[in-house]
């Protein structure tokens, strides 16, 4: 772990201020994105209405839309409305704003625990990653040479460590197939909440899925103008989560056409165990 790295502001930002039973505000922490990290959005929404439930019921699954970007420089206002408390489900619809304006919607759905059939994919044989190299030690040679600040992914002090199975230069990209693997958990420990892991999983999910869609074109952030955001993203829990022990994520693009790339994603433990699935389409306006 790196001493004063940005996990404990993580976990801050993901502890919201309640004004009622079912609105929260939260604040932003900054990794060098021009506007809200979307990840952040979607861990804040889940820990919203994960404040709301209490009758024993765990997250399986959330649908989210990003409809405008948010602003770093104000909190986020959230509400959650009650869409069904039944016996085995409950839903709840969460909609984010700042100063008044929607930036954002989710729809949570959460499930008693039941027994039942059971399969899951298989993890692919992929280094381990106690035997790869940090997206930051990477980085830090092209930061130092192009004089770049790294921040968030790339940087040492960020809430989580990446390590990518393949290896990527981001300013020197070969053509490569879409599909990327890459190992990551939190910067340090978590404390023992559920609740927080599965909120930082969501935080973490939304790290590297375009950027997938990017390989297969020999282009990145760093050597091509372009406007790139998330439009939606889905994401399934299905088993218990430790985010702050390795994580395999396994993300892969199956599509891309007009300004738009279609990505998809699993995540295992080191057990091999498939404990979420992501899906997500975004925006990728290459500019002139």
């Amino acid at each position: 772990m790196i001493k004063d790295n940005q996990l404990p502001e993580l976990i801050q930002v993901l502890t919201p201020s309640a004004s009622s039973y079912d609105e929260f505000t939260f604040d932003n922490l900054f990794i060098g994105s021009p506007n809200v990290y979307g990840g952040q959005v979607l861990a804040q929404a889940v820990a919203a209405a994960n404040h709301t439930i209490n009758d024993g019921k765990f997250l399986h699954s959330m649908h989210a839309y990003f409809m405008h970007p948010g602003d770093n420089s104000l909190p986020i206002d959230y509400k959650v409305t009650t869409m069904k408390n039944g016996r085995s489900f409950d839903m709840r619809r969460v909609v984010a704003s700042q100063l008044g304006k929607e930036i954002f919607e989710m729809m949570l759905s959460y499930q008693i625990f039941e027994t039942g059939i059971e399969h899951q994919a298989i993890m692919p044989n992929v280094a381990r990653p106690e035997s790869l190299t940090s997206f930051s030690e990477i980085f830090a040679e092209y930061a130092a040479k192009f004089n770049i600040e790294p921040r968030g992914i790339f940087s040492p002090k960020g809430p989580f460590v990446f390590h990518p199975v393949e290896h990527y230069d981001p300013f020197n990209p070969t053509i490569r197939p879409a599909i990327n693997h890459t190992w990551f958990k939190t910067n340090g420990t978590l404390p023992d909440n559920p609740l927080l892991h599965q909120a930082t999983l969501a935080y973490a999910s939304d790290f590297n899925l375009l950027v997938t869609a990017l390989l297969p074109h020999k282009i990145s952030f760093f050597t091509t103008p372009m406007q790139i955001a998330s439009l939606d993203h889905a994401m399934w829990f299905h088993r218990p989560i430790k985010t702050d022990e390795w994580l395999l994520y396994v993300v892969e693009s199956s599509n891309a056409i007009n300004g738009r790339a279609f990505c998809t994603g699993k995540i295992f433990d080191l057990h091999g165990n498939l404990i979420a699935s992501t899906a997500q389409e975004g925006l990728i306006r290459l500019l002139k």
